[in-house]
């Protein structure tokens, strides 16, 4: 009988995988396809991010620097009235650069953000937890998750047929509709989002992204990727025309995506993501930050504390991870949700706050408490 069976090897799940086999524990995990495809996911995140990725990630993987967004309350406007990019490199904090093109400039002097191979993260991650003595197998899809009194069973359908392998516990890092939280009976997150990501081949080493909210309830990006093209996408909540928003968001900046992908944001964790025997991580969990949908340093911190706090052998601790994320993330998110309410302010409030603290700024993109800290507020009174 195995210690765990993960399911799913997005970042949360191989994280854990890597930690728990890194920890002497025995560990099975199962992707439904080839790890990293398809791509539904946006590549840009905080530098926070190369704590979790072998040494070497950073050179491997990084696309581009982001020192800043710039943040508009409409759609763009057509290509021949837009105001250039400045040309040149970077300078300090991105000054120059935040104050080409409309919007309202927010910056630091640090680099804010990379933009990486968000593939080639993934395999990164899946790598690491096979070094560590993970087995992990692509192209195994779960049937069934059945929790008994000692053990879980999971049912899978693989390139030799179907199997049913047994363990303590079971890991149920498989995305915003996990078929382990469906099978154990867990709740659902508060809400999903339905995105969209196109991709063009345009090169734009341009260090700021641009952020509308022009969507209801959510918003529109661009994000320059280097040499690696450029990213645009939108989220809003089922049921809207994200299809038709975003072919209108692409045309407004003169450019036809070659590549699309689209996928479900999570948002809102349940109240319990742990039953008798398992247990949810990442965006299964809903651990995402409510105000841009992102999810992979959540959940990959998320995986860490499950990996420190359970031991298969004892259903109790389950109770220990469910503590050790909540303290570590819950006022996050909660604060998370009261920054996303400031997408659906009416506008003359919104340009009023965009105003006012645009400009050079203190906050970290994945800790929204850092609004409240001291480097804001010498930003705020420069």
């Amino acid at each position: 009988m195995r210690d765990f069976v993960v399911v799913g090897c997005g970042p949360a799940g191989s994280r854990f995988a890597r930690r728990a086999a890194e920890t002497g524990h025995d560990v099975l995990a199962f992707e439904q396809g080839a790890v990293g495809e398809p791509l539904a996911c946006s590549g840009h995140v905080s530098t926070d991010i190369w704590e979790f990725p072998p040494d070497g990630a950073r050179e491997r993987l990084r696309q581009n620097v982001v020192y800043g967004a710039r943040f508009h309350l409409e759609d763009p406007s057509p290509p021949d009235d837009r105001m250039p990019a400045a040309d040149g490199g970077s300078m300090a904090g991105g000054r120059a650069r935040a104050r080409a093109g409309p919007g309202y400039p927010f910056y630091k002097d640090e680099q804010v953000s990379n933009v990486i191979d968000r593939v080639g993260l993934d395999r990164e991650l899946a790598d690491a937890a096979r070094e560590a003595g993970a087995d992990l197998r692509e192209e195994h899809t779960v049937l069934d998750v059945a929790e008994r009194a000692d053990h879980v069973e999971v049912e899978v359908r693989g390139s030799d047929g179907v199997e049913t392998h047994r363990a303590r516990m079971v890991a149920g890092c498989d995305g915003p509709k996990s078929r382990v939280r469906r099978d154990v009976g867990l709740p659902e997150p508060g809400e999903l989002l339905h995105g969209v990501l196109g991709f063009t081949d345009e090169a734009d080493d341009d260090d700021f992204v641009d952020v509308h909210l022009s969507v209801p309830r959510f918003f529109a990006w661009r994000i320059p990727r280097g040499g690696g093209g450029v990213e645009y996408g939108l989220a809003v909540p089922p049921g809207g025309d994200v299809r038709e928003r975003f072919e209108a968001f692409t045309a407004a900046y003169g450019v036809e995506t070659d590549r699309r992908c689209s996928g479900l944001i999570p948002v809102g964790p349940p109240d319990a993501v742990t039953s008798d025997r398992a247990f949810l991580v990442g965006d299964a969990a809903a651990q995402t930050k409510p105000f841009t949908g992102g999810g992979i340093r959540y959940g990959m911190t998320a995986a860490d504390h499950a990996a420190r706090t359970v031991d298969p052998t004892d259903p109790g601790t389950l109770a220990d991870y469910e503590r050790a994320w909540r303290e570590d993330l819950a006022r996050e998110i909660r604060l998370g949700h009261w920054v996303r309410r400031a997408y659906s302010l009416p506008e003359p409030v919104q340009r009023a706050g965009l105003w006012t603290f645009s400009g050079e700024i203190g906050v970290h993109m994945d800790r929204p408490t850092t609004l409240f800290s001291l480097d804001q507020l010498r930003s705020l009174l420069r």
